[in-house]
């Protein structure tokens, strides 16, 4: 068995023993009464009640069950939909070839790898030719990994909505402009740390093929540019999370495009983008009047929930109070006072006069309680 030492299978018995208190009046000394049968060991569990236990249980312990019968196994490789693999310290290759071929109803896959790296192109290009279904995908920190392993993911996985790619220095933008033409129903992308990858030409395909990307994070992207990113905000309008730390060439221009073009924008990281002046402070406060004038339907029901919930403008010395207590006048969702930073300024002492709305009455209320009125 692949896995840690410290599995137990009496896991399992304490799931039955969840399941059985479940079965409500049916239990009792004969066990669940089901139709077909009554349940009074682990024999008797039909596939669908199977699969609702390991539902319950960590996927160390689905393992585990694959030693059980051939039955089990048999269920367990037909029924389940989502597995993780990041408990897999050793042999994650070699795990993936062996058993992603009989799980063929695949749609969650997670072989993130917390400690050295371990997949193979031969391994993805496995989960490709096999798990047609799959619609999210974390592959972050393969540092293995080549364009051969996009290539066949463009091919074989055609419906992903989710990809984590995060960390896969070596892929190049080619391949990434490659999969994207075919993975056009892509609703999450994580690219930090995909310096290759990342380039301005590979931002305008996935602009002109993924017009339904949500969340797109392009952390540490040193090439990205306001050529790529203004190619996403036009292209990608439901855009909602936008994280563009450390995206040095980046100026007000992208931040200007998202803020005129993505209407449901949420969140966005700034941090370490020195280019970034009062200008873009001032679209993005601007964007709220301007959002609710051409999308007035939408907009009735506009309340503090709605537009910029989190902004981190970390390092970036280039901006005034001025512009920044704009941005937070205009989006009461951002907040700087205590157990509520949504509104995050590292490394701008310049900043340390703009406060949120309920951060400037709690200040008022303990200077009225300090000092009351003689």
């Amino acid at each position: 068995m692949v896995g840690k030492d410290n599995l137990k299978t009496e896991d399992l018995n304490l799931c039955f023993e969840k399941l059985m208190m479940l079965g409500g009046s049916g239990f009792g000394k004969g066990g669940v009464k089901m139709e077909g049968g009554v349940i009074n060991e682990w024999k008797d569990i039909p596939m669908e009640l199977l699969l609702q236990i390991l539902s319950l249980v960590d996927d160390q312990t689905v393992f585990v069950a694959f030693g059980v019968c051939r039955g089990w196994r048999d269920a367990i490789f037909l029924g389940l939909t989502h597995l993780s693999l990041i408990w897999c310290n050793k042999n994650m290759n070699n795990l993936v070839l062996s058993l992603v071929p009989k799980f063929t109803k695949l749609q969650s896959l997670i072989l993130r790898q917390e400690q050295k790296p371990q997949l193979e192109d031969n391994a993805v290009e496995t989960i490709a030719n096999c798990c047609h279904d799959l619609q999210i995908l974390d592959l972050s920190k393969s540092f293995k990994l080549s364009d051969r392993s996009l290539y066949a993911l463009a091919h074989g996985c055609p419906n992903l909505t989710k990809l984590n790619i995060s960390g896969c220095s070596a892929f190049s933008d080619d391949a990434l402009a490659y999969l994207v033409r075919f993975c056009r129903r892509l609703k999450s992308l994580n690219l930090c740390g995909c310096v290759r990858a990342a380039s301005d030409s590979a931002l305008q395909a996935i602009g002109l093929y993924c017009s339904q990307l949500q969340i797109l994070n392009l952390g540490w992207c040193e090439n990205a540019s306001d050529v790529g990113v203004m190619s996403l905000a036009y292209g990608c309008p439901d855009l909602r999370s936008v994280d563009l730390c450390g995206c040095v060439l980046i100026t007000d221009d992208s931040v200007i495009a998202l803020a005129n073009r993505c209407h449901h924008l949420r969140s966005l990281g700034l941090y370490y983008c020195q280019n970034i002046t009062d200008r873009a402070m001032y679209s993005l406060a601007h964007s709220r009047v301007n959002n609710k004038t051409t999308m007035w339907e939408p907009m009735k029901g506009m309340n503090d929930e709605e537009g910029l919930r989190t902004l981190n403008i970390s390092q970036c010395t280039a901006l005034t109070p001025p512009a920044v207590q704009a941005v937070c006048d205009s989006f009461p969702s951002l907040h700087t006072c205590s157990g509520r930073h949504s509104l995050i300024m590292s490394g701008c002492l310049n900043l340390m006069s703009v406060h949120c709305a309920c951060a400037v009455q709690a200040h008022r209320t303990a200077t009225t309680f300090l000092h009351p009125a003689h």
